[in-house]
C-alpha cells in the first residue's frame, strides 16, 4: 500500500487506474474479454463517495420483536412463565422471533426454557426469516405464508405453518413457503402443511421436519436431522446428503427420476422402531396443522409403510454401522466412535483408490 500512495484501504476503493491488466492466457473463455467497462473511471469530483460512508440503518427499532414481542414474553423470560397470544403478521416482518431468541438466550444459556413456554400464534404472510435462529422453548405458529428462510438456523425451537382456516386449495400442492427453509437449522422441530419451495433442508444438521412436498435440491448437503415428505419432490433430491435420514412417501412410484443417489442409498422403510418414530411424527404433524393428507395416511398406515423410500446417506450409514460393530466389541462410546471413524475413513480411502 504504501508503494502505491496509499495509507488507508479506503483510499484505495474505486482506484482502477493503479490496475493493471495482465495478458490474456490462450484459452477458449478468456478469448474476447473487455473489462473497459468495468475498469472504466468515471469522471466525478473529489466529494463523490467512494466507499461506504453512512452507517446503514436497520430500522430494528422498529420490527415487530422489539416493539410487541419482548414485552409480551416478559413473563417467560424473566420467570419462566407460559405466554400465549395471537398476532397479525405481514411480509415486512421479517426475523420474527429472533430477537426474542436471542434474549431467551441470553438469560437462559443454550438449553433456553422448557418446551413450549412461549407459544405465539401469527396470522397473515410473513417475511423472509420467520422463526430464524429461536431456541429451545419457543413454539412459532404461522396461519397463513411465509417467505424464504423460514426457520433458518432453528436452534431448538418449533416452528408449524399452515394455510388458513377455511382454504380451499389442496395444501401439498401448493407452495405455502418460499426457498431454503430450515438452512442450517440445528436442533428443534417443525411441521408444514404444504409445498416448500427449493432447497428445503439444506444443511440442516438436526431438526425433525414433517412437510407435503418441496420443490428442486431439497435435502442439499443435509449433514442431519430426520425429514419426512408426505408427497412429491423437485428433481436434484438429497445432492450432497451426508448425514440425517428423509422418508419420502413415494406413491407415484417417480422418486428415482427425482433423487441424486451419488451420495445416498434408497432402502425401504423395515424397522419397527423406525416405523413407529415416523408414524408419530405425523401424527404430530396432524395434530398441529390440522393435514387432511396425514390424516388419511395415518388412517391407511399399513398400506402406506411399504409407499415410504428411505434416503441413507452411504457415508452415515457405514459409520452407524462400524459404531455399532465396536460397541458390541466392548469399547467405550468416544472410542467406538474413532475406531469408526478411522474404519470409514480407510474404506473411502479404498474406493477413491488414494
Amino acid at each position: 500500500m504504501a508503494q502505491l500512495g496509499f495509507r488507508t484501504l479506503n483510499e484505495m476503493v474505486g482506484r482502477t487506474d493503479i490496475l493493471t491488466v495482465k495478458e490474456v492466457v490462450d484459452h477458449y473463455k478468456a478469448k474476447g474479454l473487455d473489462y473497459s467497462n468495468i475498469l472504466h473511471q468515471p469522471d466525478v469530483g473529489p466529494d463523490v463517495g467512494r466507499y461506504c460512508q453512512i452507517k446503514q440503518d436497520h430500522n430494528l427499532e422498529n420490527a415487530l420483536d422489539n416493539k410487541v414481542l419482548l414485552d409480551l414474553c416478559k413473563p417467560a423470560i424473566e420467570q419462566r412463565k407460559k405466554v400465549r397470544a395471537t398476532l397479525p403478521i405481514k411480509n415486512v416482518n421479517r426475523v420474527v422471533g429472533t430477537i426474542l431468541g436471542s434474549e431467551v438466550t441470553r438469560q437462559h444459556g443454550p438449553e433456553g426454557l422448557p418446551d413450549d413456554t412461549i407459544q405465539l400464534k401469527f396470522q397473515g404472510s410473513a417475511g423472509q426469516s420467520f422463526g430464524a435462529f429461536i431456541p429451545s422453548g419457543v413454539t412459532l405458529k404461522l396461519e397463513g405464508d411465509a417467505n424464504d428462510y423460514f426457520g433458518k438456523g432453528l436452534s431448538g425451537g418449533k416452528v408449524i405453518l399452515y394455510p388458513p382456516e377455511g382454504a380451499t386449495f389442496p395444501s401439498s400442492e401448493n407452495i405455502i413457503v418460499g426457498n431454503v427453509a430450515l438452512y442450517g437449522a440445528t436442533s428443534g422441530e417443525a411441521y408444514i402443511r404444504g409445498m416448500a419451495g427449493e432447497r428445503f433442508c439444506v444443511r440442516n444438521s438436526g431438526v425433525s421436519a414433517v412437510i407435503e412436498s418441496v420443490g428442486d435440491h431439497g435435502c442439499e448437503y443435509m449433514t442431519g436431522g430426520r425429514v419426512v415428505i408426505l408427497g412429491t419432490i423437485g428433481r436434484n433430491f438429497a445432492a450432497g446428503m451426508s448425514g440425517g435420514i428423509a422418508y419420502v412417501l413415494n406413491e407415484n412410484g417417480e422418486f428415482s427420476k427425482h433423487c441424486n443417489n451419488d451420495t445416498v442409498d434408497i432402502l425401504p422403510l423395515e424397522d419397527k422402531e423406525e416405523i413407529e418414530e415416523i408414524e408419530e411424527m405425523i401424527r404430530l404433524h396432524a395434530d398441529y396443522t390440522r393435514s387432511e393428507l396425514a390424516w388419511r395416511i395415518l388412517a391407511l398406515w399399513e398400506d402406506m409403510v411399504p409407499k415410504f423410500v428411505k434416503v441413507f446417506p452411504k457415508d452415515f450409514r457405514r459409520m452407524l454401522a462400524a459404531t455399532k460393530r465396536a460397541e458390541e466389541a466392548g469399547m467405550s462410546g468416544d472410542d467406538a466412535v474413532m475406531i469408526a471413524f478411522e474404519e470409514n475413513k480407510n474404506n473411502l480411502a479404498r474406493v477413491s483408490g488414494n
